[in-house]
């Protein structure tokens, strides 16, 4: 053995450097918890009958460089321009060929989702400012921000009823945007999905403990309201009408990635963004606390380690059935799709730009059984 190897402060080092770890891990207030059983029992992966695993093959980047982190994306079919929110507090106006980009109203916060009124305002749920009005000439209006005495943390994604109902998410009333992280981490259920009437100007919590509350969409009928829960990987469905109103059932669950928003295309089918695939380090993170505890450790004096591979969207029809599933290894943070005729448009928190796929051109295709 090298003399080097042999020396006493070595040795003494490689004998303190596990006891100063394990007392680390100990004396760290941190304390995550264990995850509801019955979400992560060993499941076949869900068969989705058509894929494609390449969907950055023929892809385009709009607005590259100009948008920072384009959360969520939103169409006007009125004026033909997409909307999306950036990191640096910026809404802006895109055109559906990329070819301008246009900032528009600054929130000073963090916009994430986004939808439009019945009145050609825009309605944008901030993770800083709480669900917020900006009207035609760009004025912003606070609508809401606190629920039962709670205020919002990460006010996630937002939609809109036929009679100007907003639904929205809170993700986590502990956590913000910047820590949301940490709430994954620690697996607990501090998420809220609720409505906004403008009209008496009453916010409600139509569900509550939920984990990482995200993404959210109106059903074409208006009867029921789908929202995400990232950690568990479902979609619930809330019902606004019919024998069923106010009573929750799962409309999609053990999907084969983490979801992010979804919308609805207007031909029959959701699309939900998944932000990561599903691997065996994102599987050991759900399972077990201890490592979500040594990995919370970890990015207090290394950073964030980023696991996030193999994103896409994923289509599902009315009944929650899949039907296809586009993504790549290469992507990560996927957090929006829409899909407006034969284009999906897809918004990431990871990149710089929106990402545009012609789903004609670069289909998913049938998986052999």
């Amino acid at each position: 053995m090298p003399k080097s190897l042999c020396s006493p402060a070595i040795f003494v080092s490689l004998l303190l450097l596990p006891v100063l770890s394990i007392l680390l891990y100990q004396l760290d207030s941190f304390d995550p918890a264990d995850y509801p059983d019955k979400e992560f029992t060993r499941r076949d992966p869900m068969f989705v009958p058509y894929r494609n695993t390449h969907m950055l093959t023929g892809s385009e980047r709009l607005g590259e460089g100009r948008l920072l982190a384009p959360e969520d994306v939103a169409f006007d079919p009125k004026t033909g321009v997409l909307y999306t929110g950036c990191e640096d507090g910026w809404v802006h106006r895109v055109s559906l060929n990329g070819s301008v980009v246009e900032r528009w109203v600054n929130t000073a916060g963090r916009p994430l989702g986004i939808v439009h009124g019945l009145h050609g305002e825009v309605i944008v749920a901030d993770a800083v400012k709480g669900l917020l009005n900006i009207s035609n000439d760009g004025s912003i209006e606070v609508l809401t921000d606190e629920a039962e005495g709670l205020k919002f943390k990460l006010t996630d994604a937002v939609d809109i009823s036929q009679d100007g109902t907003l639904y929205f998410t809170d993700a986590s009333y502990k956590y913000g945007m910047h820590e949301h992280i940490l709430d994954i981490l620690e697996g607990r259920p501090y998420g809220r999905f609720l409505s906004y009437n403008p009209s008496t100007k009453e916010t409600r919590v139509l569900a509550r403990d939920l984990y990482f509350a995200n993404g959210v969409a109106v059903s074409p009928d208006q009867s029921f309201v789908i929202f995400c829960e990232t950690v568990l990987r479902r979609c619930q469905r809330y019902y606004i009408e019919g024998r069923r109103k106010g009573s929750t059932d799962v409309f999609i669950d053990n999907l084969p990635g983490v979801p992010d928003n979804i919308r609805y295309d207007g031909e029959g089918l959701y699309w939900i963004a998944l932000s990561t695939g599903i691997s065996y380090p994102v599987d050991l993170l759900q399972r077990y606390p201890f490592i979500r505890k040594v990995f919370a450790i970890m990015m207090r004096y290394i950073g964030r380690l980023n696991m996030e591979k193999n994103g896409g969207v994923i289509a599902v029809d009315s009944d929650g059935k899949p039907t296809a599933l586009y993504q790549d290894r290469d992507i990560s943070s996927m957090t929006s799709a829409i899909k407006i005729g034969d284009h999906l448009y897809c918004g990431s928190v990871s990149s710089s730009y929106m990402l545009r796929l012609n789903v004609d051109r670069y289909p998913a295709t049938p998986v052999a059984v």
